[in-house]
């Protein structure tokens, strides 16, 4: 079985790092999942099906965590101690909050209007931002270990995010 009290990089043999090889994590989930997967202990006592389980599932966790860009930022932050999406705290930059709120308006008339065009160009946007994001948070994190400075990053990529699948969201309701 696996070791619950090693962090998901650890579980998947990689080194804690923003910057992620996605082969090299699926291929260490597919081997660790295939190691502890419920299917192998079918025949086992009901202790051991239960611990496959826990097991299986807490690979599927980490592996989800990894595998999301968003999701792998915010989990390297708890690690060093920095909460990155407290409830209390929603604090952004002015500009970037005004940003999101004039192209969620914008996104909003061109779904009204059935306006593809504009979606898709929006859509864009806000992925090409996440991906300059991406980048700063690789610097700050991989070479700066700078937890703490890249919390804003994180907390406007977590929102481009969203803003992201709900135009894809719109887009498929246009589409549909």
């Amino acid at each position: 079985m696996i070791d619950f009290s090693r962090n998901h990089f650890e579980l998947f043999g990689l080194p804690p790092a923003f910057r992620c090889d996605a082969a090299e994590l699926d291929n260490a989930y597919r081997q660790l999942q295939s190691d502890v997967h419920p299917d192998r202990f079918a025949g086992g006592s009901d202790a051991e099906k239960r611990a496959a389980l826990q097991a299986s599932a807490r690979v599927n966790e980490a592996y989800r965590a990894l595998k999301n860009p968003v999701q792998r930022a915010q989990y390297l932050l708890r690690l060093h101690g920095v909460d990155a999406v407290s409830e209390t705290d929603t604090a952004l930059p002015l500009a970037f909050l005004e940003r999101q709120l004039e192209r969620r308006e914008q996104a909003a008339d061109a779904q009204a209007a059935g306006d593809v065009r504009t979606l898709t160009s929006l859509l864009a946007d806000a992925r090409a931002e996440s991906a300059a994001l991406e980048a700063v948070l690789a610097q700050k994190f991989d070479s700066e270990h700078a937890y703490a400075t890249a919390r804003t990053q994180v907390r406007e990529l977590t929102f481009l995010s969203k803003l992201a699948e709900d135009i894809d969201a719109m887009l498929a309701a246009i589409e549909a």
